[in-house]
């Protein structure tokens, strides 16, 4: 019986935009943007600031010395955001109903401080909420220093839940990530990024 849903970040509550956040990099002055950046993997400081190896000001300078001229934080962070097409209200909706069902509602995502000063104030869902709103729990790479697929990320959410895989449903857009989760006995469901998973996970959850 699933009682714990784990949700991804970008590509299940939030749709993507891989492009939107090259252009934006690429605006700023980085050459070869594109091989920079990856729409489930980091590389680089890019990788760095998501394991939580650098600080946001870490990114920020080296960033600066790749690009040849002084970034504030502000641009990195619009930058990063690009990512973020839009957060549908369907899926918002969805978190409340499943919340409501008895579900436990946690968050784990390869993500960086850029990213969560939008995700994690007002400004998120346009109503005033920040993502935190919605969930019971947020497990973020920056923060644990590990990413997925790595099952040591998994591994350590369970751990600090005390749940055990069985019971969990982990919802994630990336393929190699939700074969991670299956190797150590987590159930999973791989919707595409923006597509409308807000039935079918029930599908799942019997």
């Amino acid at each position: 019986m699933i009682k714990t849903v784990i949700f991804d970040l970008g590509g299940v509550i939030l749709t993507i935009d891989h492009d939107e956040a090259v252009r934006r990099f690429t605006a700023l002055g980085l050459k070869d943007a594109t091989t920079w950046l990856d729409p489930y993997t980091q590389k680089g400081i890019f990788g760095e600031l998501e394991n939580g190896l650098i600080s946001a000001e870490d990114f920020r300078r080296e960033l600066s010395l790749i690009i040849g001229r002084e970034l504030t934080i502000a641009e990195c962070e619009y930058a990063w955001q690009g990512y973020a097409k839009e957060v549908p209200q369907r899926n918002l909706d969805a978190l409340v109903r499943l919340r409501k069902e008895g579900y436990r509602l946690i968050l784990l995502s390869n993500t960086n401080p850029c990213m969560m000063a939008w995700a994690m104030s007002p400004a998120f869902d346009g109503k005033g909420h920040p993502l935190s709103h919605y969930l019971d729990a947020c497990y973020l790479s920056y923060k644990m220093k590990v990413m997925k697929p790595d099952e040591t990320f998994f591994r350590r959410v369970l751990m600090a839940e005390q749940i055990i895989p069985s019971e969990c449903l982990f919802v994630d857009d990336g393929p190699r990530n939700v074969a991670a989760a299956s190797q150590i006995g987590i159930n999973t469901f791989c919707p595409k990024n923006g597509e409308d998973w807000t039935e079918e996970i029930y599908e799942y959850l019997k």
